[in-house]
């Protein structure tokens, strides 16, 4: 059996790399999708005080901090039992959409966009952002624009972009200034012209890529994503909804508290990033997406007018639930939308500059989940303490975990599709990095343990004859 080795996989956030395996026939027969690094965060936070774990866990990834602050948050508000000021939960959601807004403009621009615009089999050593900026400066310069307003949305509340302080159980630590506030909305009529110029974009090129649709993880898999009581996305404050391919609810309204009923995790021997499933549905058959994709499959609607118009027309495209990962794409642009939409909602709010913006406690209950809707899928957060409030046990299930077994999947079926060991061609492997970056995996965040990591050891001879094995 031959081997072919893509390490590493680029233009995704930290290290993986994939394995393809062929047949005498230079067919595909397997592959797999090794995640190489390792993070002990649920580990190193035990015996730190409660209260100090979003500042802590925020530090798991520069991308998405703010995502880790609010789920981390949660589930401290939990340990403490408080209901946050309604304000409080205002300017949280506010800051979530400027994440939103900045890691998807990151993803869509700087990560895929090279391969959207360039093309799958340009010269990979042009197929990058400088190579977008040569050829579309207009969308590359959209881009930039895009993602420094929704930093800057994170700057004016937190006063930092980056691993911001602002966040606290029982709320925020300072109300909304006006002036942020006016600045804000002066400056948001721009950003939602370049998500409807990016929108429009992609609607026109689509057309280019009816291979990658039909090929890129489109097999059937269920859905999870957050929901209001209504059915609406929610992105800060929902409950759980799964849905399966045929567009059945499986189950609907799932507190933060109660995951663990439907999610279970298992651990793959050759890779360090765990892999959630469906608990009803057994592991491995019960193999579920997160994400954009997930999110607008699992949600009647978004609940903003403008992103609602987009919904109708990318259902009246693709169906109601939409199976190729090849378009988790089009959906992030979707939530680019909603998510400015939701700003502008937010901000128009005279309530939003209230000053009673926090809720003091300390620990009532000895243990706290805490869920939101990161840029990338679901995530959770889950803690039990003593009874000075110190960590003793942690789990972090985040949203790339969640898609692990679908990752895999998919890229088997692209290889499968587009590889040929007989004749290889440099496009065909991109395309299988392709589908990762569809998924906009962040590996730094969902790396950390669950019980003792598979460990496989191999030791070779020259010859490339197996000598040793350690396997555990």
């Amino acid at each position: 059996m031959k081997k072919i080795t893509i390490d590493p996989v680029t233009r995704i956030e930290g290290h993986a790399k994939i394995s393809i395996y062929l047949n005498e026939d230079g067919k595909v027969s397997s592959t797999q999708f090794h995640v190489t690094q390792v993070r002990g965060f649920e580990k190193f936070v035990e015996g730190r005080p409660y209260y100090e774990m979003p500042a802590i866990t925020a530090r798991i990834c520069g991308i998405c901090p703010v995502s880790h602050l609010l789920a981390s948050a949660k589930a401290c508000d939990a340990i403490m039992a408080v209901k946050i000021p309604e304000t409080a939960a205002r300017l949280r959601e506010l800051m979530h959409c400027g994440q939103f807004v900045q890691s998807h403009a990151l993803s869509f621009f700087h990560l895929s966009s090279p391969d959207i615009l360039l093309g799958m089999d340009y010269d990979p050593a042009r197929r990058n952002l400088l190579g977008v900026l040569e050829k579309h400066p207009d969308v590359a310069r959209d881009g930039i624009a895009l993602r420094k307003f929704g930093q800057q949305v994170i700057e004016g509340l937190a006063k930092e972009r980056i691993h911001p302080s602002w966040t606290v159980p029982g709320g925020v630590n300072a109300p909304l200034d006006g002036a942020v506030r006016d600045r804000i909305l002066k400056e948001l009529p721009n950003a939602r012209d370049i998500a409807r110029r990016t929108l429009a974009m992609f609607k026109g090129v689509l057309d280019q890529f009816k291979e990658e649709i039909a090929s890129f993880g489109n097999a059937p898999t269920m859905y999870a994503g957050m929901v209001d009581a209504a059915g609406n996305l929610q992105i800060y404050d929902g409950r759980l909804r799964f849905r399966d391919a045929e567009g059945k609810i499986l189950q609907d309204q799932v507190a933060a508290a109660d995951y663990n009923k439907f999610i279970g995790e298992a651990v793959l021997p050759y890779s360090y990033l765990k892999a959630p499933y469906y608990k009803p549905a057994g592991y491995p058959d019960g193999t579920y997406r997160v994400g954009p994709l997930a999110r607008l499959n699992v949600a009647d609607r978004c609940g903003t007018p403008e992103a609602d118009q987009e919904l109708e027309e990318y259902r009246q495209r693709f169906g109601t639930v939409v199976t190729s990962s090849f378009l988790y794409h089009y959906a992030r642009l979707i939530e680019i939308v909603y998510a400015l939409e939701r700003i502008g909602a937010l901000l128009d709010d005279p309530a939003i500059l209230s000053t009673h913006v926090r809720a003091h406690a300390g620990v009532n209950s000895l243990e706290g989940v805490g869920m939101a809707e990161a840029p990338r899928g679901v995530l959770i957060h889950h803690y039990k303490v003593d009874e000075k409030g110190a960590i003793r046990w942690a789990n972090l299930i985040i949203a790339t975990g969640h898609n692990n077994l679908a990752i895999n999947r998919s890229i088997e079926q692209v290889s499968r599709r587009f590889v040929d060991g007989k004749k290889l061609k440099e496009g065909m492997l991109n395309r299988v990095s392709a589908v990762v970056r569809a998924y906009d995996p962040c590996l730094s965040c969902s790396t950390h343990a669950a019980g003792q990591p598979a460990l496989d050891i191999r030791l070779f001879g020259h010859d490339g004859s197996e000598l040793d094995r350690l396997s555990s």
